[in-house]
C-alpha cells in the first residue's frame, strides 16, 4: 500500500511479526537520487519462502561476507550463513524455530558474535560461534528485548547492542559475562505506531553510532575515557525507516544508512547533511544493511514486501562524486 511499510520484530509470545505502519511523505517528497553509487548489481538471490531474508551483513578480512537470515519472517529457522567472493554459500550456523537471528560481527580472530530474539527467553541474547566451535549463548538478555544490531570495540573486549524495545544499548563483555544497560534513553526508544526504536548500531571514531527506526534518526554517542556514555547527539532526523547503516571508512563520518519502508539508501554528512543515492528503482526491497569494502558497497534486501525478492547487491562507490557533493 502506499506509503505504508512492512517491518519485522520479534516479540515476547511470537518468533516474528509483520507490521503495517503508516509513515510519514517524506520518501515521495525526496529529490532525484544523487549519482554516488554506479553499476549496482545483484550478487545473490535468495528464497524468502525458505526463510532467506537477510537483515545484517558483516564484510570479512578474506573478502567473504557473513549474512543473518531471519528465517521467522516465513516460518522458519534463520541461519547465519558465507558467501564467498565466487558466489559459494555456506552455512555457519543455523537457529531454532522460533528465534530470529538479527546483527552480526566478527573478530580478529574469526569469532562470530550474533543476536538471537526469541519468545524462548533462554534463546535471547548474544551468542558466539568460535571457528570450529559449537556456538553458545554468551550473554541473556531480557525476555522483552529485541536485540538488533551490533558492534565490537576497537580493542576486541566489549560488545554492544542495540535494543530496539528498551531503549538501551547493552554491552558485554567478550570474555563472558552479563549484559549490562550502557545507556538507556528517550532518544533510542519506539514511537507507539512503530514499535522499533534502536536499530542499527556502529564503534566508529570513539563513539557509538545508533539508528532509531521510529524516529528517523541517527544518533552519535561518545565513549568516554572511562568507557561511559557521553550526551547523545542527533546527526540528522531525516532517516524515515532508519534501519542498519556503515562507514564509508574509519577516517570519515559518512555515512551510508539503509531506509527500510521508503526503499532507500541514504548517504548522510559528517554535518548531517542527508542525500539519497539508490531508489527503489535500483532494485531496492525492504533494504536492511550496508556494509563497505574498499570502493564497493553491500547491501541486504530483505524482501518483507510482496513479491519477496529478498537478494543481496552491490554496486560501485563513486569517490570523485562523493567529493564533488560535498558529503566528505
Amino acid at each position: 500500500m502506499k506509503n505504508r511499510f512492512r517491518l519485522v520484530a520479534a516479540a515476547a509470545g511470537a518468533s516474528a511479526l509483520l507490521l503495517s505502519a503508516p509513515y510519514a511523505l517524506a520518501a515521495a517528497q525526496q529529490t532525484d537520487p544523487v549519482q554516488v553509487i554506479t553499476h549496482v548489481k545483484t550478487l545473490a538471490a535468495f528464497d524468502f519462502a525458505a526463510g532467506e531474508a537477510p537483515e545484517n551483513i558483516t564484510v570479512n578480512p578474506d573478502g567473504s561476507l557473513t549474512l543473518s537470515m531471519l528465517g521467522s519472517v516465513a516460518g522458519k529457522q534463520p541461519e547465519l550463513v558465507r558467501i564467498s567472493r565466487s558466489g559459494h554459500r555456506t552455512v555457519l550456523v543455523t537457529g531454532r524455530m522460533g528465534d530470529t537471528i538479527t546483527g552480526n560481527t566478527r573478530d580478529d580472530d574469526g569469532t562470530i558474535y550474533y543476536n538471537v530474539a526469541s519468545a524462548d527467553a533462554s534463546r535471547v541474547g548474544v551468542w558466539k560461534a568460535p571457528p570450529g566451535g559449537t556456538p553458545h549463548r554468551l550473554a541473556a538478555l531480557p525476555s522483552d528485548a529485541l536485540p538488533n544490531g551490533l558492534a565490537l570495540d576497537p580493542s576486541g573486549r566489549t560488545l554492544y547492542v542495540a535494543d530496539s524495545h528498551k531503549s538501551t544499548v547493552w554491552i558485554i563483555p567478550t570474555a563472558g559475562g552479563p549484559a549490562t544497560a550502557w545507556l538507556t534513553d528517550p532518544a533510542l526508544a519506539p514511537t507507539p505506531d512503530v514499535p522499533l526504536g534502536a536499530n542499527g548500531l556502529r564503534f566508529h571514531n570513539g563513539a557509538v553510532w545508533v539508528s532509531n527506526l521510529s524516529k528517523g534518526t541517527l544518533l552519535r554517542i561518545p565513549v568516554t575515557a572511562k568507557g561511559t556514555p557521553g550526551p547523545a547527539k542527533v546527526v540528522t532526523d531525516k532517516l524515515p525507516g532508519a534501519d542498519d547503516f556503515s562507514f564509508l571508512s574509519r577516517r570519515y563520518d559518512v555515512v551510508f544508512a539503509t531506509e527500510n519502508g521508503p526503499n532507500q539508501i541514504a548517504v548522510v554528512s559528517p554535518k548531517g547533511a542527508v542525500k539519497t543515492v539508490l531508489t527503489a528503482a535500483d532494485g531496492l526491497t525492504s533494504p536492511t544493511a550496508t556494509a563497505v569494502r574498499g570502493n564497493r558497497l553491500y547491501i541486504t534486501d530483505a524482501g518483507l514486501n510482496e513479491p519477496h525478492t529478498a537478494k543481496l547487491q552491490t554496486g560501485h562507490i563513486d569517490l570523485s562524486a562523493l567529493r564533488a557533493d560535498r558529503t566528505r
